[in-house]
């Protein structure tokens, strides 16, 4: 028979499955260790190193370069957080929920936490900028729907805190992605599209309080938006939406 001096009583099907796990044993190191690459190494809810790290190590740090310009980004590279994290314990254990110690709109802790973005706009895959206002987006319109443009918008608390003057959209994605509020206090606002509803004669912002709408992060920029500045105003609705809750109304 073909093969039988050669491999005599050699179990070809035992070698091939244990080929097979072997690949896949260093599969699932190629992929943990990889996934490693932001991160790590883990700590603790206070940012110290955590005493258990896993099984695997951190893999060797890698350059990847970014498209359009933008440089290069190596991970890992141990970088930290430049901000203290403004929360306190509330037990001695790990587990148990720590305490904002100051404001925490303005801290960005608990659902208004935020992570630390590039300043720079998003891009589209032919490096113009995904999202613009709709007044600078040449060839977009609405379709459909309700235009929020010129309406009031109406806070948590039902008071009337300003008027929607401009819409924000993803230009390639052809979305609203935010709505710009002009505030009584004559300063530019955006608010993400998720949190708001929009009525026949109104816009509903029911995360956040009257008074806690000049507080919204600003862009540096009237025609664009950074993706860290996307970050904290997201982070910012979502915050009120706890620490907002007692001047919340139910009114529509």
């Amino acid at each position: 028979m073909l093969g039988t001096n050669f491999f005599g009583n050699f179990d070809l099907a035992s070698l091939a499955i244990w080929l097979f796990w072997g690949f896949f044993a260093l599969l699932v190191y190629y992929l943990q260790t990889e996934n490693m690459r932001e991160g790590y190494p883990l700590e603790t809810e206070d940012g110290n190193a955590a005493p258990n790290q896993g099984p695997f190590p951190l893999p060797k740090a890698k350059t990847f370069l970014l498209p359009h310009g933008r440089g290069a980004v190596t991970v890992p590279n141990g970088a930290r957080e430049a901000r203290e994290v403004a929360l306190g314990r509330t037990a001695m254990s790990e587990g148990f929920p720590h305490a904002p110690t100051g404001n925490p709109m303005k801290d960005g802790v608990g659902p208004a936490s935020w992570a630390p973005r590039r300043d720079l706009p998003e891009l589209d895959g032919h490096g113009h900028n995904k999202i613009m206002p709709m007044s600078k987006a040449a060839g977009l319109a609405i379709s459909g729907g309700r235009d929020p443009r010129g309406l009031p918008v109406q806070a948590g608390d039902l008071e009337v805190v300003g008027t929607i003057s401009d819409m924000w959209v993803d230009a390639p994605e052809q979305l609203v992605r935010y709505l710009e509020i002009t505030l009584n206090s004559g300063k530019v606002k955006l608010v993400p599209m998720p949190m708001v509803k929009v009525q026949a004669d109104r816009v509903r912002i029911n995360a956040l309080s009257s008074d806690l709408f000049d507080g919204v992060p600003a862009t540096k920029s009237k025609t664009s938006v950074t993706m860290l500045e996307e970050e904290k105003i997201s982070a910012y609705y979502a915050g009120g939406t706890l620490y907002a809750a007692d001047k919340r109304k139910r009114g529509m």
